[in-house]
């Protein structure tokens, strides 16, 4: 399913798997954001790169607007309800400044917590 606008010009469509990736790069992006989480059902949260940032984000995606769920591990030793907030906000404002779709919620779940030290050392700059 995409979004799809009409436009003087024409219709202008958005996947929800934009909307998806656009939401998961702002959110690895955030302060005190560890990784995506795959789900509880894969096992234990697998930390993930920018290849798959989709990974532990679901879209629904209306004519005008979208909902966000996002599934996460957070940086031990951060205050989650502010990391958390924070992630909101920056998920809201990038999808909203790159798509034009008003973003009506962001659902944050907060599945694992890790420590600095379980943080591979190919992903520097996870740690903040």
């Amino acid at each position: 399913m995409s979004e799809q606008v009409q436009l003087d010009n024409g219709n202008v469509r958005i996947a929800n798997e934009v909307v998806a990736k656009i939401a998961g790069m702002a959110a690895l992006e955030t302060p005190g954001i560890a990784a995506m989480s795959g789900g509880l059902s894969e096992g234990w949260a697998k930390r993930l790169s920018g290849k798959n940032v989709q990974k532990g984000v679901i879209v629904e995606v209306g004519q005008l607007e979208t909902a966000i769920d996002l599934r996460i591990i957070v940086l031990y030793e951060t205050p989650i309800h502010e990391v958390c907030r924070m992630l909101q906000q920056n998920v809201r404002e990038a999808v909203e400044n790159m798509t034009g779709l008003k973003v009506i919620e962001v659902n944050v779940k907060v599945e694992g917590v890790a420590f600095k030290d379980d943080i591979s050392i190919e992903e520097p700059s996870r740690i903040r």
